[in-house]
């Protein structure tokens, strides 16, 4: 039996994917499901053999929102939804943005509706891919909410000042195809095979090198994107450099070059 109740976990060589596993609710996000996640997700950085991650949905949708009911109405009612409350219910990852940007790269394979938190849990991953026809939208307005989980500055980073107020005054869903075109995301495909082909090739690609240089990379660019200081962009640049230098990942890809082969960091 599985470990988990609302997701699914599989391994194919060095990528893992974690599928939210809630279909009848087309993936709505609930307080266990972002607890499961954080652990599917602990457990690949954990392991060595695990590269990259690909995250998508089951069914027809990648996640429609929070659940009203297990989020919202329990909010209003006064009930403890922070994860925190006992029982058996598991802990949520705290800081959600700040855990996936030092996670392992993630790739979000979107293949259906992303709402809300649907989409909001997936922008700070490394690559986002859509269907065509997906539907995204940053509806918080429309529930007398605001954008969380850092996407008031993350979307804006993605497509600019304009387009991002657009997009959370309105509340307005757009296609993957005008997301990938407006910048939200990086691919669009036609349908969903094509998508989950090319999350595969996108996430080997990337879990063919080093994680501790893959994770190194996501520090910089998460310190160094909305940091004017040029002279502390390249401090940091530098620190990191002398750790590389000193590697074993380096030494193997020096190596692989003067013996005329594959560098083997995994």
């Amino acid at each position: 039996m599985s470990e988990y109740d609302t997701i699914e976990v599989s391994t194919d060589g060095a990528v893992m994917t974690i599928t939210l596993n809630r279909p009848e609710k087309l993936n709505a996000w609930t307080q266990q499901m972002s607890a499961e996640m954080g652990t599917a997700i602990e457990a690949a950085n954990a392991d060595d053999a695990i590269g990259a991650i690909v995250i998508t949905g089951a069914g027809r949708a990648f996640c429609a929102g929070a659940d009203i009911e297990d989020v919202f109405a329990a909010q209003i009612d006064g009930e403890d939804t922070t994860g925190a409350g006992g029982g058996d219910r598991p802990r949520r990852v705290r800081d959600w943005v700040d855990f996936v940007r030092r996670s392992k790269p993630i790739i979000a394979a979107i293949n259906g509706p992303a709402i809300g938190v649907g989409l909001t849990m997936v922008l700070p991953a490394d690559v986002l891919l859509a269907t065509d026809d997906a539907k995204l939208g940053l509806r918080f307005i429309k529930m007398g909410l605001v954008p969380e989980l850092a996407s008031s500055h993350l979307v804006a980073q993605r497509v600019g000042w304009g387009k991002a107020s657009e997009l959370c005054l309105t509340g307005a869903m757009i296609t993957g195809a005008e997301a990938a075109r407006i910048g939200l995301i990086e691919y669009a495909l036609p349908d969903h095979a094509a998508l989950m082909a090319k999350a595969g090739e996108v996430a080997a690609a990337i879990a063919e090198n080093p994680s501790r240089q893959a994770l190194w990379i996501k520090q910089l660019l998460t310190e160094n994107a909305s940091d004017g200081d040029l002279a502390a962009v390249q401090a940091r640049e530098l620190a990191l450099l002398q750790e590389c230098y000193a590697s074993p990942e380096h030494h193997e890809a020096v190596s692989a070059f003067m013996e005329k082969r594959q560098p083997q960091f995994r």
